[in-house]
């Protein structure tokens, strides 16, 4: 588990309870959009609106805290790991975290200065197949 408010005090976000139910959510749930989040922290804060979500998510994404998954239904949000790529299924829309080569990423970008690898790989999870 990780020291999220030590995280937020590193960068130039306070540490306020809404944001950290955010990253505890996202910890907790891996891959979630939007909607999900709003359920899940709405649930500890009744009064939070949709756009303190939203305004949230935008805050932890610029300070690199958060990254954004592009899903073919609804962007999805993480909270930052290691390089890797991303599965995602076809007909369900479950996210997987799917290990990266980074050596071969990295010859891939080398002459695209200021880069950054995303990677989505689609297809049927076990469970479709």
């Amino acid at each position: 588990m990780q020291n999220f408010k030590e995280i937020l005090d590193k960068s130039t976000l306070k540490a306020t309870p809404q944001r950290l139910a955010i990253l505890k959510e996202l910890e907790s749930n891996g891959h979630s959009n939007i909607d999900e989040i709003y359920e899940n922290v709405k649930a500890i804060f009744p009064s939070i609106s949709l756009a303190t979500i939203y305004k949230n998510i935008i805050s932890l994404k610029e300070e690199n805290i958060i990254t954004e998954v592009c899903h073919p239904k609804k962007n999805k949000y993480e909270v930052k790991k290691e390089p890797h790529a991303h599965f995602i299924c076809r007909k369900c829309g479950e996210v997987e975290d799917i290990d990266l080569d980074n050596a071969l990423t990295d010859e891939l970008i080398q002459n695209y200065p200021n880069s950054t690898k995303e990677l989505y790989i689609y297809g049927l999870c076990d469970k479709c197949s």
